[in-house]
């Protein structure tokens, strides 16, 4: 991606708060809530800043009730921001929904844009008339869709016959068909089998790398993170936690390395040794298993094992790198002690 892309999304000390109504239990709550009605406000996106340029994948990752669904829909104009600003490709999409959709691709794992009883390939012409897609246009990303997710034998299968996967791989294509600017994708791999995801990572990688199509992807399934994305955005209670290169990320918060050991025998005294160091170290025994978890910046391997050499008879070792999703539960586990 060049450094030069123009910005196409631009989000400005956003905040969505809901009014939502204390209802009470029972007839006389019931009476009280119509005659003296009570309300609470929730903060869902608290005060966040955003600029996401074009041909950018943006991973947007959170736990459930973090504010990533809230986000989408004010992007897609389904929702109004209660303060702030968020500005896709030069316009407002809660004031210009119909030219914001004209721009964008969705896929919503609880909303389909399939026509559940008609063949696949019905909604796909359904689509190149709604979003008055050229005959050519239409002709080569058909062609090179259904070659790329496998679909070609879908498409005179009715919807409602699909398989979860068979589905979802329909649902991405069309998301994609008239080449949108920006594509929101909302848990796209959820529920499907190891080959079906690996063929819609491959999918978001090849478009957003040939086409420029700017992808925002929220998913618990961090291995896609991983496979597709080049920068993530953690949020957390409505607040941005992180945001930043994938790469210096895992880099800044997956400094530690565990070295796991499988030994014949160990002397207890390996205990005090790792007591007594400088260093922080973790300790962890199981049966006839040492782990020992360490900083990369400070320690090297090397290290950790001429330190425990003269204490363990080692059958064994591996060494294991951290991943994704142990590192965000770490900045969770950060976050909530701080």
């Amino acid at each position: 991606m060049s450094e030069n892309n123009k910005v196409l999304i631009n989000i400005e000390n956003l905040s969505k708060i809901y009014k939502i109504k204390d209802r009470q239990e029972g007839f006389l709550g019931a009476i009280k809530n119509f005659i003296t009605p009570k309300y609470y406000y929730k903060t869902a996106v608290n005060k966040i800043n955003i600029k996401i340029k074009e041909g950018e994948c943006v991973g947007y990752i959170g736990e459930n009730g973090a504010g990533k669904s809230t986000t989408i829909k004010m992007l897609t104009g389904i929702l109004h921001p209660t303060n702030g600003k968020v500005i896709v490709d030069g316009i407002l999409p809660y004031k210009e929904r119909l030219k914001n959709n004209f721009k964008i691709g969705t896929v919503f794992g609880q909303r389909s844009s399939l026509w559940w009883d008609l063949p696949v390939i019905e909604s796909f012409k359904f689509n190149k008339s709604l979003y008055e897609i050229k005959d050519k246009v239409y002709k080569e990303n058909m062609e090179e869709y259904s070659k790329i997710l496998d679909i070609n034998k879908l498409l005179n299968i009715p919807v409602r016959n699909l398989s979860l996967g068979e589905r979802m791989k329909c649902e991405i294509a069309i998301a994609f068909l008239h080449n949108p600017k920006i594509v929101y994708l909302d848990e796209p791999t959820i529920g499907l089998d190891v080959l079906v995801k690996e063929d819609i990572r491959k999918f978001i990688k090849k478009v957003n790398k040939n086409k420029k199509t700017t992808i925002i992807l929220t998913t618990h399934d961090l291995k896609d993170i991983e496979e597709v994305c080049n920068r993530i955005i953690v949020l957390d209670e409505g607040r941005i936690l992180h945001d930043g290169n994938l790469e210096n990320f895992t880099n800044e918060f997956g400094k530690n390395r565990t070295i796991k050991f499988i030994a014949e025998n160990y002397n207890k005294e390996l205990e005090n040794v790792i007591i007594n160091q400088k260093e922080d170290l973790l300790l962890e025994i199981k049966d006839n298993e040492i782990n020992i978890t360490f900083d990369k910046n400070k320690l090297t391997a090397n290290d950790i094992i001429n330190m425990v050499s003269n204490y363990i008879e080692i059958k064994d070792l591996s060494i294991l790198e951290p991943n994704l999703e142990s590192i965000v539960k770490e900045i969770y586990r950060s976050e909530k002690n701080d």
